[in-house]
């Protein structure tokens, strides 16, 4: 009953913005010249549905996944060139666009497709994804499901001379699920009936991002923003691994998710930024705690930590950042240890090929430095045919919940490989899109656990996403 609960919602989620932008026209739409983050560039034959999304932070969907990205700082209505099967930027175009929250990611990325629509002064955008999942993680610590997720996310712009302001909103109904969420082997982070979840994604929440976002003009090519809100995203790490396009169509979160990207939902955000076209420097103060298990509601925000970041953009292929920051008591089992995050990122992509490679340590006060790398790619064979993996490494010591246990707190080294296949194709003449595709598991870990996980744990996951837009 819960499995078919949450398949409905989550077509529900997908199908609303489609409703809702039902009479809205569909050709494509640049804003400003502003630029939108996503890999979900369509073929050639739909080329009519791209449009710049300048404020959607939420593009490439990977399970629940949701990127958009605005380019907050392009207004010379310069737009990129539609090229037979990617977009990228002509040479008066930013080197970048915009991921989740406030981070850049490389303008080859091209922009994104969906829905739109001109109400006075605003531009209005949509943008849905569900996607059903099967997925099978063997030995002893191994666990097979079918499950659902989804995402909605509604963003509204509007120019004020010399200014832009915008609004953004991202939904997901994997609430519905299990507050177990689905498998993840060696994957850990927050909690389920109190426990520790270990070898298994938690949920994300219904209120993903609720934000604002105010760009205004100092010189040509340069502006100073202010973004905020009681849901969204701190100036800490790389673009979160939904929203990347080297991870567009890998159907599982990265095992590091808690040592890059854990801060992507926030209760209470705020940041302050000066933007260049190659440079971007910025702070926030954040709440620090991760989301509880209550995944309906919106918990009091908070402003007791603090990071920085600053960004480099030197060409459309390439963005890169180094951050910083401080995280209160972030995790609920571990009341007592704050954290000092530092992360560094490369980004590249050419159209047709996207990568991530990514370094984070993250040092528990009090408590040891645990640190973790990552290394994904996606690579469109064809506008119909993509190959992507992901490897990446770390050193974690929650694998091991039971605290009578000698190894309870011990730190193991894992490595994940992971290798997939996606194809994709246009649903009729509208911007709706079918991909299906899967990816298979092997793992590295010490010997010391093969007790524990058995001698050669490996996994796999199929999928089949409905999206607006590839």
């Amino acid at each position: 009953m819960s499995f078919r609960l949450n398949v409905a919602a989550s077509l529900l989620a997908a199908a609303s913005p489609v409703a809702l932008f039902a009479q809205a026209p569909m050709a494509g739409h640049d804003h400003a010249g502003h630029q939108s983050a996503s890999p979900e560039t369509p073929p050639a034959e739909n080329a009519g549905e791209t449009m710049d999304h300048s404020t959607m932070d939420h593009g490439a969907m990977d399970h629940a996944s949701m990127d958009s990205g605005m380019d907050h700082a392009q207004h010379n209505g310069e737009t990129p060139a539609l090229a037979p099967n990617h977009v990228h930027p002509t040479d008066t175009a930013l080197p970048y666009v915009d991921g989740s929250g406030t981070a850049r990611l490389p303008a080859a990325q091209g922009p994104m497709s969906g829905l739109h629509a001109m109400s006075g002064d605003w531009m209005l955008m949509a943008h849905g994804n569900v996607q059903l999942n099967y997925t099978d993680h063997k030995g002893p610590r191994g666990d097979d499901l079918v499950y659902a997720t989804s995402m909605l996310m509604l963003a509204a712009e509007r120019d004020l001379g010399g200014a832009r302001f915008a609004l953004r909103s991202m939904l997901s109904l994997e609430p519905t699920m299990s507050a177990r969420g689905y498998p993840n082997l060696f994957a850990t982070g927050e909690t389920a009936g109190g426990a520790a979840l270990v070898d298994r994604q938690h949920p994300h929440d219904l209120f993903m991002e609720l934000a604002a976002r105010l760009d205004v003009d100092i010189a040509p090519g340069a502006s100073v923003f202010l973004y905020g809100g009681p849901v969204g995203e701190p100036a800490l790490g790389p673009s979160a691994f939904m929203h990347r396009a080297s991870a567009h169509y890998n159907p599982e979160p990265p095992i590091t998710h808690h040592w890059f990207d854990s801060t992507h939902i926030t209760y209470g955000v705020v940041t302050a930024g000066v933007a260049l076209p190659q440079w971007q420097l910025e702070g926030s103060a954040f709440r620090g705690r991760e989301p509880d298990e209550e995944r309906w509601g919106i918990e009091t925000p908070k402003l007791d930590s603090w990071s920085v970041r600053l960004s480099w953009t030197p060409t459309p292929n390439w963005a890169a950042q180094v951050s910083h920051g401080f995280l209160k008591n972030p995790e609920t089992l571990h009341g007592d240890q704050n954290e000092h995050r530092t992360t560094a990122s490369v980004h590249y992509a050419d159209g047709a090929l996207s990568a991530t490679a990514a370094f984070s340590a993250k040092n528990r006060d009090p408590g040891d430095t645990l640190t973790a790398w990552l290394g994904e790619i996606t690579y469109d064979l064809t506008p119909r045919h993509s190959l992507f993996g992901r490897v990446e490494n770390v050193a974690n010591d929650e694998l091991i919940p039971d605290h009578d246990d000698p190894l309870h707190d011990v730190p193991f080294r894992i490595t994940k490989m992971q290798a997939g296949y996606a194809w994709n194709t246009p649903i009729g003449d509208g911007p709706v899109h079918l991909a299906l595709g899967g990816s298979v598991n092997l793992y590295a870990k010490p010997a010391a656990l093969d007790a524990v996980y058995g001698d050669n744990p490996w996994g796999y996951t199929l999928f089949a996403r409905l999206s607006l837009g590839r």
